[in-house]
């Protein structure tokens, strides 16, 4: 990674409206409102790439960390992809000591199976024994 960037985890060093404006307009996160972003934030393990201190990508783990994550929210802002960033903060995450021991981690993804595969992520190994409960529009009725 070039020297520039830097990996935190250190949620004061993180630029809150950027990953709002990022996520509030992504096709997992549309129109999250900032209260429940901010919550999720501060109840989440969460990783940040900071290029010259200012944010350029965003992660952050839903865990217990003692068992079960659910990787979420990852992103790369578009100045700064085809750079290995992604892959940087895949291995920060991975290799992150709070999440060593885990029995299940888990992720959802439409379009980067091909950087999750090379971290050990497969489809359901036993999808029929996973349920949910989908509110996909939950969101736009906040607003």
């Amino acid at each position: 990674m070039v020297s520039k960037y830097r990996i935190t985890t250190e949620i004061e060093q993180m630029d809150f409206d950027v990953i709002h404006e990022f996520l509030s307009n992504s096709y997992w996160a549309q129109g999250i409102p900032k209260e429940t972003l901010m919550n999720a934030m501060n109840n989440s393990l969460c990783f940040a790439v900071l290029f010259e201190n200012n944010l350029v990508g965003f992660a952050r783990m839903i865990t217990d960390k003692s068992t079960y994550a659910y990787l979420a929210d990852v992103f790369i802002l578009d100045p700064h992809r085809g750079k290995g960033l992604s892959k940087t903060l895949m291995d920060k995450i991975i290799d992150h000591p709070e999440l060593q021991g885990l029995r299940r981690m888990v992720l959802a993804t439409r379009d980067a199976h091909g950087l999750y595969k090379k971290y050990g992520f497969t489809p359901l190994a036993n999808p029929h024994t996973f349920m949910e409960l989908w509110k996909p529009d939950v969101y736009q009725d906040k607003n």
